[in-house]
């Protein structure tokens, strides 16, 4: 049994986030996770919600609610909307734990002692309108690299490129829109990632099987430019993990809190300890490779704007401390999801959220088309008319049809129980050659991650059951072989719990009910078809279940392509 520690992205605290943020990070975690459960092996899946910095206080401010408290009860609204998609978390944790403020600490004291940090006094943007330093996320500009008009203090999101907020043309103040930005005097502790550069290098190019997009954007930041640059690793904030606490080998950071992009990070860690401050387990066979980690694959799922963080300035922190951690061995990494030939916008309410899309139609439409369609190679975009046609083929008229036409088949030929008579063919015996050549072609891509052709795999899985039963066509073999018939309709029967267990990491409700009508316990993985193809004895009851997956009608895409149009700006 193999132990896999899989962690996702963590979502930004303020607010509620869009189908995009989904499918680039939380939801191919979990298929990955459900998946390696379902083979048996031991699976950590971890998230968290990343509360702190500027985003989390000025959400706050615009609630009208104190930071802490808009925090708690954010998190709680995303926990429930991702227990609405079944994101199978072994945890879901807070960064403002008191795990994470021990464990962010605690690297910091050992990073310092390890010669990687240094003191840093330096000009840094204030806005006079705004009373405050500006974090690098809250001033935007022109890039200096490419031209892009929005891009971050910290990064241009068109090019990638790693920045300092003096980098921009012409800055603004995010918060306010004020360009009347001076540079006043702080000092901050830097992470000196210069001198990992050798490091941190030689152990990305060590990972030939990562994505190709992974790769190039780790690579660009090590190499691009003047290459790897030290990083500041404090703001002048409130709201987060303190850099001046009691045994900090430095002074002078009261009023100081640590980089969110420094704190978020070790979250994955501390979530896991809050795990096992709740359950009783071990956290640190997960993490610590003197503790039994050694034995762990790691793999790290998120979209393409997080890979710099967790590339270089994570693995910083992990290899700076030389302490035993584990580091990922895998990140899979997305392009971006737009919505129907624009972005998605908040601000402009344009696009699907998460909560608007569980207020439409079950889970497991979205679960479906998002992964069936994830933006691996390249950006995917959203659009209504695929979205139904998808929805309607692959699910009602593919799956939904063949469950639905062969227990009612049975149930008016012979009964709610599995048929006996008839022996098996040449056709059942061409059924189960198939069947086992794309289950294993289904697994090589489920391990891959190859998520899109794990999705083409698992629906030409379910078209051979269809083609299957129109060919057999037992309703008319009945007419003059009933127990013909009979043994094609307990072969039929006995593909919904196969197909039940190989779809469950995509659609885990319809999986359900499935198993459910069949009434059957055993969630086994069908590695022997043969054998699969007869759990179910003659005798054995089932049940006709209501329509899998009702179709979408031309009037609710037209209404729903209407509401999520957005405002014109």
């Amino acid at each position: 049994m193999a132990r896999h520690l899989i962690t996702s992205a963590i979502p930004y605290i303020n607010g509620i986030k869009h189908l995009g943020n989904l499918v680039g990070s939380q939801l191919p975690a979990d298929l990955f996770a459900r998946y390696q459960r379902a083979r048996g092996h031991e699976v950590m899946f971890i998230c968290a919600t990343d509360e702190h910095g500027t985003p989390a206080e000025l959400a706050a401010t615009k609630a009208g609610k104190p930071v802490a408290e808009y925090c708690a009860e954010m998190h709680e609204v995303q926990a429930r909307i991702a227990e609405g998609f079944r994101l199978s978390f072994d945890h879901f944790g807070r960064s403002s734990s008191e795990q994470n403020r021990k464990l962010t600490q605690h690297f910091a004291v050992q990073l310092h002692n390890e010669g990687l940090l240094r003191e840093v006094s330096e000009t840094q943007m204030y806005s006079p309108t705004d009373g405050r330093f500006l974090p690098d996320r809250y001033i935007e500009g022109t890039c200096p690299n490419c031209g892009f008009e929005d891009a971050r203090g910290d990064q241009c999101d068109n090019c990638t490129k790693q920045l300092d907020p003096v980098d921009l043309i012409n800055p603004r103040s995010v918060i306010s829109g004020a360009t009347d930005l001076e540079m006043r005097e702080t000092k901050h502790l830097f992470l000196r990632q210069s001198t990992l550069k050798d490091k941190l290098d030689a152990w990305i190019s060590s990972k030939a099987d990562w994505p190709l997009l992974t790769t190039s954007i780790a690579k660009k930041w090590l190499h691009d430019g003047d290459g790897l640059q030290d990083r500041g690793i404090t703001r002048d904030l409130s709201w987060g993990v303190p850099a001046q606490f009691e045994g900090a080998p430095w002074s002078g950071m009261d009023g100081k809190v640590f980089y969110v992009w420094f704190d978020a990070p070790i979250e994955y860690l501390a979530a896991t300890q809050e795990w096992a401050d709740k359950t009783g387990g071990d956290w640190a066979r997960w993490w610590r490779t003197d503790r039994g980690a050694e034995d762990v694959t790691y793999t790290q799922f998120m979209g393409k704007d997080n890979v710099p963080f967790h590339t270089i300035g994570f693995p910083a922190t992990i290899l700076g401390s030389n302490e035993p951690w584990k580091l990922v061995d895998y990140i899979k990494s997305f392009n971006y999801l737009n919505y129907d030939g624009g972005q998605f916008s908040t601000s402009r309410g344009r696009g699907v959220f998460m909560d608007q899309a569980l207020e439409l139609l079950p889970a497991d439409y979205w679960r479906w088309w998002l992964l069936s369609h994830a933006p691996e190679s390249a950006d995917a975009e959203f659009t209504w008319e695929n979205f139904q046609v998808s929805a309607n083929k692959d699910l009602a008229d593919v799956l939904g049809n063949f469950v639905s036409r062969i227990t009612k088949f049975t149930r008016s030929k012979f009964g709610e129980a599995i048929p006996e008579g008839g022996e098996w063919g040449a056709r059942e015996e061409a059924l189960t050659a198939e069947l086992t050549t794309r289950i294993r072609a289904y697994e090589g891509h489920m391990e891959a991650m190859e998520v899109r052709k794990a999705a083409a795999e698992l629906r030409a899985i379910w078209v051979a059951g269809n083609e299957y039963l129109q060919g057999a066509a037992p309703w008319t073999v009945f007419k003059t072989d009933p127990e013909q018939a009979a043994a094609i309709a307990r072969l039929a029967l006995n593909l919904i719990p196969i197909y039940a267990v190989l779809s469950a990491p995509f659609i885990p409700d319809a999986a359900e009910i499935m198993l459910k009508a069949m009434q059957h316990e055993d969630r086994s993985w069908p590695s022997d078809v043969a054998a699969a193809l007869t759990a179910l004895p003659a005798g054995h009851s089932f049940a006709t279940p209501d329509v899998l997956f009702r179709k979408i009608t031309d009037e609710e895409r037209e209404e729903w392509q209407t509401r999520f149009a957005g405002r014109r700006q």
